[in-house]
């Protein structure tokens, strides 16, 4: 855990001595509105990785009042904040949460508009005693600060807090208890508060998920048209095989079952490793994947940040398309 860390730590320092210098988020109200220009949709194209940077992983975009808050995983020692008008011209905004237990990965935003209007930082971090553990901390506002306000689950990493239709909230998460990696759930009575017990969903134990260790992490849910799509991804997060897969249920407490084509995205056409995603409504009204991939085939945390389009065919089956390198016209895409 903690040379993986040290590897991330190294990467990011180098990362951002070479990057201009930006406004901390630690003060909110004193960040300028983004310089960025608007630009048309039908001009707008991406090139991956959106970030010119290695070192950023396992991201989260939410969107909020017509913007784009991009939250991924970098130093271990807390997180980091980008801005974004569009999905593709992103402003670095400095820091919004730290903690110095170390280890700081994979996190989780969620914006409480149904309730407290808060947002709801769901953090992994070392834990002497578990080894990592989920917690959650609060803000009035997308840029922090970040207030703590403890520990959710021990023994567990990759936190992603849904909310379904009827208000009920669930915590999706990866208990590392049993010497691998497996999708759970835990019911939420409101963001901070567990009720009921926990639920084992997926268990990794299809080929694609078991390249060099057996691991299924990084969850997602999607609901389309009254199913639960909860994605994931699998093998490990350092080489090229890791991948994202999905499984279907009625209910987002389960049963799911996997779908017989995964991965639905995996390597190939010079890319390694796609996995750890989270999805957003992009500023065209369509599905946007935000994922990280590896750099090389060589085993390592030498990852980027990419964007590429994800949408559903009519029999309801999940579709991605990965690019890397070239450039894409943000809204001529077959779908």
């Amino acid at each position: 855990m903690r040379l993986r860390c040290t590897i991330l730590l190294l990467i990011g320092l180098v990362s951002l001595l070479a990057m201009p210098a930006v406004v901390s988020a630690e003060s909110p109200t004193s960040a300028p509105a983004s310089v960025i220009p608007p630009v048309n949709l039908q001009e707008l194209t991406y090139r991956n990785p959106i970030i010119d940077r290695i070192g950023p992983a396992d991201p989260h975009v939410i969107r909020y009042q017509g913007r784009y808050y991009l939250y991924p995983t970098l130093d271990c020692r807390g997180y980091e904040v980008f801005v974004s008008d569009d999905l593709v011209r992103w402003e670095h905004k400095g820091k919004c949460f730290r903690d110095k237990r170390g280890g700081v990965w994979a996190p989780d935003m969620f914006h409480n508009p149904r309730g407290d209007g808060k947002f709801y930082l769901y953090y992994t971090v070392d834990d002497a005693q578990s080894g990592k553990l989920i917690g959650v901390a609060v803000a009035d506002s997308p840029l922090g600060k970040f207030i703590d306000k403890g520990p959710l689950i021990k023994g567990a990493i990759d936190a992603h807090l849904f909310q379904d239709d009827d208000g009920k909230m669930y915590l999706y998460h990866v208990p590392t208890s049993a010497g691998y990696n497996r999708i759970a759930v835990q019911p939420m009575a409101d963001p901070l508060t567990k009720t009921g017990e926990p639920k084992t969903l997926i268990e990794p134990t299809d080929a694609w998920e078991r390249h060099g260790a057996p691991i299924a992490e990084g969850p997602w849910m999607l609901k389309h048209k009254g199913l639960y799509y909860l994605m994931y991804s699998g093998s490990p997060a350092d080489g090229p095989h890791y991948a994202i897969g999905y499984a279907t249920a009625k209910s987002p407490m389960g049963p799911f079952t996997k779908y017989p084509g995964n991965p639905i995205a995996q390597q190939g056409n010079g890319v390694f490793g796609p996995g750890h995603h989270c999805v957003v409504t992009g500023p065209d009204g369509k599905l946007w994947m935000v994922y990280h991939q590896q750099s090389t085939a060589q085993r390592g945390w030498n990852r980027f940040l990419a964007i590429d389009p994800l949408w559903f065919d009519d029999e309801g089956v999940i579709h991605v398309k990965l690019t890397r390198g070239t450039t894409e016209r943000f809204t001529a895409r077959d779908r």
